[in-house]
């Protein structure tokens, strides 16, 4: 019996004959000759089929396939430099299980299609080259994630996704009837693994989240993935280095295991190859002062005034001054949440971070050294006018053994869009949930 192989694996067989179960991609003839493109999942080769090698069956069969007929198909592997990749399949047999009928053809066609024919179809869109290659490099990002705290010591803990509270603040809740009582979808875990870091030292979750933002921008999701660490006795520094190491090695893992599907994809590795740390860190005071200064040459339409949070052409127009993400530390207390540590410095600035990617991909991360004193934190939650009652758990963090500690969010598909240099965030994810899209 042949082995059974996959098209990412067909190097370990060179000059074997093997059995690959896929789909036709895509099938094209000259003369006597039949060259049709297998998929797998893995990957895609191309396949020889010779009209005088094989039992006429099995090239009148191969000649009939239609897009995405599904295939079993046994041949052997020969070493090929002008192949895609390096190697193509001798066709010695195909078993077809369910033939695409020709008056109701794959609606995914080799040629051009509008983004929306496209959205519409996600469940099909998937499976082409591009997209498929880009689902791989998100789920290696997710597993360098993983192996990154996995291997530093980290706990993995997860928080609810029905909440009684808001985290961000309360305009960007996806509201839920939860039996006699109010809930909300998450919009973050951070709350919840505050306090596993308590108990625990080191924890990060890895989950989605939700944000109810009315945005049709190129970078929102309203559904979407986030990696949270949170470190006991972590100051802002801490964080820093921690960012800083876990984008490096998140970057490097791709560029390891993943460079022929950037390729695929069309990304510009070089970009990518520059990312190690360190990175340039700015303060807030430092960023406002080259947005001033970009606005009076010209390059910024909008002057950028001291006390503002940062807006999407402010991150790209910073970040582009800059081959690696750059960190911009310290914004004024009152453009962040409720719960970041004042700067014993200037306590009008908050001891937080927010990682820029360079290229124009805007904010991957943002954190902050967490408030540690309950008469502070109490405050702020009543100057928010946030419900006291469903804080009660979160204030007990700072009643019982308060250290300082803080930690981060890192969004997966901003991510997944910088790594692959892809234009939208709309593919990142499987099935992208924005303004306007909740079908498939």
């Amino acid at each position: 019996m042949n082995p059974l192989s996959t098209i990412a694996e067909i190097s370990k067989h060179e000059g074997e004959t093997v059995t690959i179960r896929g789909w036709l991609y895509n099938l094209r003839e000259s003369g006597k000759l039949l060259f049709p493109i297998f998929r797998d999942g893995s990957g895609t080769i191309q396949g020889v089929v010779p009209k005088n090698a094989v039992a006429p069956e099995v090239f009148e069969a191969v000649k009939g396939l239609t897009q995405e007929s599904s295939v079993i198909v046994e041949g052997k592997v020969r070493a090929d430099k002008r192949a895609p990749s390096g190697y193509e399949l001798d066709v010695a047999n195909v078993q077809v299980l369910q033939r695409v009928p020709d008056n109701d053809p794959f609606p995914i066609s080799l040629k051009e299609h509008g983004v929306d024919f496209l959205m519409e179809h996600r469940h099909l869109w998937v499976r082409t080259p591009r997209q498929a290659a880009i689902l791989r490099v998100r789920a290696e990002i997710i597993r360098a994630v993983r192996n990154f705290f996995d291997d530093r010591g980290f706990t993995l803990t997860d928080p609810p996704i029905l909440t009684p509270a808001a985290c961000e603040g309360t305009s960007t809740l996806f509201p839920v009837d939860y039996f006699d009582e109010q809930a909300y979808l998450t919009q973050s875990g951070q709350l919840y693994i505050e306090a596993t870091a308590l108990a625990l030292g080191k924890v990060y979750s890895f989950g989605p989240t939700f944000r109810a933002e009315k945005s049709k921008t190129r970078r929102h999701l309203t559904e979407f993935w986030m990696v949270e660490p949170e470190v006991a006795y972590a100051e802002l520094d801490d964080l820093m280095d921690l960012a800083e190491a876990l984008i490096s090695s998140v970057v490097q893992r791709c560029l390891g295991n993943r460079r022929a599907d950037l390729e695929t994809i069309g990304r510009d590795v070089s970009h990518l190859e520059k990312i190690a740390a360190p990175f340039p860190r700015i303060t807030y005071d430092e960023a406002v002062g080259r947005l001033q200064e970009g606005h009076a040459r010209g390059a910024l339409e909008n002057k950028f005034e001291w006390g503002g949070d940062l807006g999407s052409p402010d991150e790209t127009y910073l970040s582009a001054q800059f081959d690696k993400p750059v960190m911009v530390h310290r914004y004024p207390a009152k453009v962040k949440a409720f719960y970041m540590e004042p700067d014993p410095q200037r306590p009008d600035l908050a001891l937080c971070v927010d990682v820029l990617a360079p290229e124009g991909y805007g904010e991957i991360v943002g954190g902050s050294q967490r408030m540690a004193s309950y008469d502070l934190l109490l405050q702020r939650i009543r100057e928010h006018n946030l419900p006291e009652e469903a804080f009660k758990w979160y204030l007990d963090l700072r009643k019982y053994g308060s250290v300082p500690h803080g930690g981060f969010g890192m969004g997966v598909e901003r991510v997944v869009a910088w790594v692959c240099g892809l234009e939208h965030v709309r593919e990142t994810i499987p099935f992208a949930r924005t303004l306007h899209r909740l079908y498939p």
